[in-house]
């Protein structure tokens, strides 16, 4: 078992992590800001000015706002001027209604938001958000996380400036993980102490069942729950899991006002670290201790790879989650730690390369792509089978097949990257 310490920190860690996020929370954090911004300046904004970095302008552009009907980021500045609270943090507009919803409209058509790339260096999570009201004019800007508000400024008066405290490159996380402490953390620590994760099923299976009642996305879920999807795929845990998880994608990126929790910033990493392990240990008969120290470790291995991965990257999250959910489901079907890191490797051997292009309602294809990964890789592991270190990527250590996984997302496909965001923005 872990010392007390290093329990504690973990425990605080996955806490911070792991939250409650209403819509995509690349456009959720700029909102954000845009609320911190307007309650500087003290008034209703008449001219907003928006600098994004280009990761977060490439998760924000096609993404449903929740709520709304619509996408992009227009409405969600707009609102988060209107009726946010940075006290909600990404859960910014959840008093949105039908008569804030109109004024938005109305505030996007009158053109008072201009929205910028952001030029130079600057970190892959940036949002800076100038609001300017008569002869007023107040500065929020976020950086390395998406609640973490690094400057405020009102009439050239700095109020806040943390940036030079900020190392996004350098995690400031309390422990440095490995995928052996992730596993005896799961595996040892008091289940009391870990029960707070049982919330993630409460939240992302909820989003699922809520997605059924309407039609989100490109309804992904609910056609694997149809005849025909049954008749190819068999009414059976694989269909379930897969119709579970992306049936809380569609509801997210169609823009429903259902909160997920969300995982390093992503709630889409959230749903995928959750559902499938949750409904797995349903259909399984798996105890509850044993469906709480699955989920523990599915979403600390996911934290865990996202440390050397980066918030945004242009490798798309559903691979790391989808990492983290494999972990879960092996070790509900009786795996070992070894067992584990075979499923690791099968997952990295198999997945890596899958790019980022932005939020949206194809992310559920996606997902389903790294489910049905995690679960042909719990199943190869438990066989016993596992790719080597003689073939790819893998290395005999499984954190140095995770670091090399990581390199590939973070520095190989920085230039994949510019060109997703090039096509995406010069479409005619």
């Amino acid at each position: 078992m872990l010392d007390i310490k290093t329990r504690e920190n973990i425990i605080k860690l996955i806490n911070e992590q792991v939250v409650p996020a209403v819509g995509c929370t690349e456009p959720m954090a700029v909102a954000l800001c845009t609320a911190r911004a307007t309650e500087i300046l003290g008034r209703r904004p008449e001219k907003i000015t928006v600098f994004l970095s280009a990761n977060i302008l490439k998760n924000a552009m096609g993404v449903g706002i929740p709520g709304t009907g619509m996408i992009g980021l227009p409405i969600a500045i707009a609102l988060g001027a209107l009726i946010g609270k940075s006290e909600y943090n990404l859960e910014v507009l959840k008093d949105l209604d039908a008569h804030s919803l109109e004024d938005g409209k109305q505030y996007v058509k009158e053109n008072h938001i201009d929205i910028k790339l952001k030029k130079g260096e600057c970190d892959k999570l940036y949002i800076e958000v100038n609001c300017e009201a008569d002869s007023n004019k107040a500065t929020a800007i976020i950086a390395c996380k998406h609640t973490n508000i690094v400057y405020e400024e009102r009439n050239n008066e700095v109020l806040l400036d943390k940036r030079t405290q900020t190392k996004c490159e350098d995690t400031e996380d309390a422990v440095t993980l490995n995928l052996r402490m992730v596993y005896d953390f799961a595996m040892t620590t008091p289940v009391d102490e870990i029960r707070f994760i049982l919330a993630t099923r409460d939240y992302n299976i909820k989003a699922a069942e809520e997605s059924i009642k309407g039609n989100y996305g490109h309804c992904l879920g609910k056609t694997m729950d149809r005849p025909l999807s049954h008749g190819i795929f068999g009414n059976s845990i694989y269909s379930h899991i897969i119709s579970k998880t992306a049936s809380a994608c569609d509801a997210r990126m169609g823009g429903a006002m259902i909160p997920v929790m969300s995982n390093s910033g992503s709630g889409n990493q959230g749903i995928c670290a959750t559902n499938p392990v949750a409904v797995f240990a349903q259909e399984n008969e798996n105890t509850e201790e044993e469906l709480i120290r699955a989920l523990t470790l599915s979403h600390l291995t996911a934290i865990y790879i996202k440390q050397s991965l980066g918030v945004l990257s242009a490798l798309c999250g559903c691979v790391v989650a989808s990492i983290g959910s494999s972990c879960g489901i092996t070790y509900l079907m009786g795996g070992t730690y070894e067992d584990i890191c075979h499923a690791v490797k099968n997952m990295i051997a198999n997945l890596t390369g899958m790019i980022c292009d932005g939020a949206k309602p194809s992310c559920s294809l996606k997902i389903c792509s790294g489910v049905s990964t995690a679960l042909l890789s719990a199943l190869l592991a438990r066989e016993g089978k596992h790719v080597t270190c003689a073939e790819g990527i893998i290395d005999q250590d499984v954190d140095q097949s995770i670091h090399n996984l990581t390199s590939i997302g973070k520095e190989a496909m920085c230039a994949t990257d510019d060109m997703v965001l090039k096509i995406m923005t010069n479409k005619k």
